[in-house]
């Protein structure tokens, strides 16, 4: 069976503390094999023969049920996840200038006028990169130094989406190897 990594938002964030016993016990109880859970931010490893487009709905039916809020699921396969650790929409010196970069996972690719909608928040600080289901953000100085945020990015797209660290992307990838 693929190993799948759900990556949840609105965990551990926002008031919303779970515990990630909690959120493997879960998982475990929707029928999902080989649970982990990877660092306190709302990830979640498992197999399952199911695809995503089915289980994104199901994880989030089941955890708004259990939890009592929307929590937002965007699942990718441990190969997807793979091929985002490695993706490098800038160069090597605009990454060492920025002190964070970060990945939003999306549950389509993004349409065009979404797009366009994003790159007019360009500044000297953010920068952003879409590509298929997935949008980087670049940004120079710290991320609350930013005027940018996940509210901000799905109030002008319209698509709901949940930011990681390059680096846990990277862990992930390391952790699960292809």
């Amino acid at each position: 069976m693929p190993r799948l990594v759900a990556f949840l938002r609105a965990i551990n964030v926002g008031g919303h503390v779970v515990k990630m016993t909690q959120l493997k016990a879960l998982f475990e109880a929707m029928a999902l094999d080989d649970v982990e859970t990877f660092i306190a931010s709302g990830n979640v490893i498992f197999t399952s023969s199911a695809k995503a487009a089915t289980l994104e709905p199901r994880i989030e039916k089941q955890l708004r049920a259990a939890l009592g809020y929307e929590v937002r699921t965007f699942v990718r396969s441990t190969g997807e996840v793979a091929e985002i650790a490695a993706y490098e929409p800038w160069s090597a010196a605009d990454v060492a200038a920025a002190r964070s970069l970060n990945v939003g996972l999306l549950a389509a690719p993004m349409p065009a006028a979404g797009a366009k909608a994003l790159m007019s928040l360009r500044t000297e600080m953010d920068d952003f990169h879409v590509r298929g289901r997935e949008v980087w953000w670049k940004c120079v100085l710290g991320q609350a130094d930013s005027k940018f945020s996940n509210v901000a990015f799905e109030k002008l797209t319209g698509r709901a989406a949940t930011f990681r660290n390059v680096n846990t992307m990277r862990r992930l990838a390391a952790k699960y190897p292809v």
